[in-house]
């Protein structure tokens, strides 16, 4: 489960020229709130620079709130970082990889950081190699590798522990129709394995796919938390790309 309450992120920034500068502090997300349940996808949506990907970041450790808490599986972020991490798979469309390993070793890699044990590693990696259709290119230089290819590799370095909270950001961007299912596939079997599952994207119609529960973040706050049923039956246009739009320009 997650547990976010009143989080914040606040950026300083110099402004002006010589001694008339000025600190200038703005608030990337503001008091956000929400929660996230086992076996169920959190999907959460906002514009570019609404502050989701910052409060995604924040979720998985990799930033530092201003203030506001965050509980990941049971353990405060700020308490437990390394802890928290070892729960959490974290996949973006920026994900970068080491161009010069190949799936093979950069997997080895990744299980060695994690410690996972020799057998089970072994069992997991085969299973995920297959599912993405890894294998075909298993022992191909990451740096030769197409878009699509990079992306499989990425899912998989984030499956890899079998990790009890997943986020996924944008996590099929620019990618093609075969490669978005594999994920969208891996994404739903995550759900049904009882993970605790967050999902962001523009693409709605992936969302109206996977959504069980829904926030909108516009301008760093929260403009709308419920499930995705109660967003639908509350829906006033024709489709659920104008309702965000609308519900956006609302705000």
């Amino acid at each position: 489960m997650i547990r976010i309450e009143n989080l914040t992120k606040s950026f300083t920034s110099k402004t002006g020229k010589g001694l008339k500068k000025e600190t200038v502090t703005v608030n990337a997300v503001n008091s956000v709130s929400f929660e996230c349940k086992p076996g169920r996808i959190f999907s959460l949506l906002g514009p570019n620079g609404a502050g989701k990907t910052t409060t995604l970041r924040m979720i998985a450790g990799i930033i530092k709130p201003t203030s506001g808490t965050a509980v990941v599986d049971n353990i405060a972020i700020a308490k437990g970082n390394n802890e928290v991490k070892k729960r959490i798979g974290f996949l973006t469309g920026s994900t970068g990889l080491y161009e010069r390993l190949n799936p093979d070793e950069t997997l080895d890699f990744i299980g060695k950081i994690y410690q996972l044990p020799i057998k089970e590693y072994q069992e997991r990696k085969e299973y995920l190699f297959e599912k993405l259709g890894i294998n075909e290119f298993r022992k191909k230089r990451l740096g030769q590798m197409s878009t699509g290819m990079k992306q499989k590799v990425s899912i998989a370095r984030t499956l890899i522990h079998d990790p009890e909270v997943l986020i996924f950001d944008e996590p099929t961007s620019g990618l093609d129709v075969i490669t978005a299912d594999s994920i969208i596939d891996l994404i739903r079997e995550s759900k049904d394995n009882n993970k605790t599952v967050i999902f962001s994207s523009h693409i709605m119609s992936e969302v109206d796919l996977l959504c069980d529960d829904l926030a909108i973040i516009s301008k760093g706050s929260i403009i709308y938390n419920d499930s995705f049923e109660t967003f639908k039956k509350e829906m006033t246009a024709p489709n659920l790309t104008q309702e965000f739009i609308n519900r956006v320009k609302q705000a």
